[in-house]
């Protein structure tokens, strides 16, 4: 668990479990929230850093996933390393949803509830409750 500087809360609920070498961050206005029975496998990491991450209840995150509310600033002339960081807005997972082996979830996007995304995604849209997207950039290949 790291806390970075400036405001930024995280919240476990009841029988929320978190599995070795998860790293769970949150600051820079950034809160992450993981609901009751949620499930983050080993290697995970969750930064809710200028725009919050909202984990629902019972979602299962497999190992490796990534989800990140912000990204890195890319304008010429300046270092990426002096560059303010963005974010197109939180990220929520319903309720329900499921995440495969290797995920990467980017700001702004809602993973709708029952939805599923297949191993090694990358998420740059919303995926629509009960979905199934794979793919990078991820897409919906059917309903459940």
């Amino acid at each position: 668990l790291f806390k970075r500087e400036g405001k930024g809360r995280m919240t476990l609920a009841d029988g929320v479990i978190i599995f070795r070498q998860v790293y769970l961050e949150s600051g820079m206005g950034g809160d992450l929230f993981i609901d009751e029975g949620a499930s983050i496998h080993p290697r995970c990491q969750i930064n809710a850093y200028h725009a919050s991450i909202y984990i629902g209840k019972k979602v299962m995150l497999a190992p490796f996933c990534a989800l990140y509310s912000y990204n890195h600033g890319l304008k010429r002339g300046m270092p990426i390393i002096d560059q303010p960081l963005e974010s197109r807005g939180p990220i929520n997972i319903g309720d329900g949803a499921w995440l495969g082996v290797g995920v990467i979830v980017t700001s702004g996007v809602t993973i709708g509830e029952g939805a599923a995304v297949g191993a090694g995604s990358v998420v740059t849209h919303d995926v629509p409750p009960n979905a199934i997207a794979a793919g990078n950039p991820a897409r919906i290949v059917k309903k459940r």
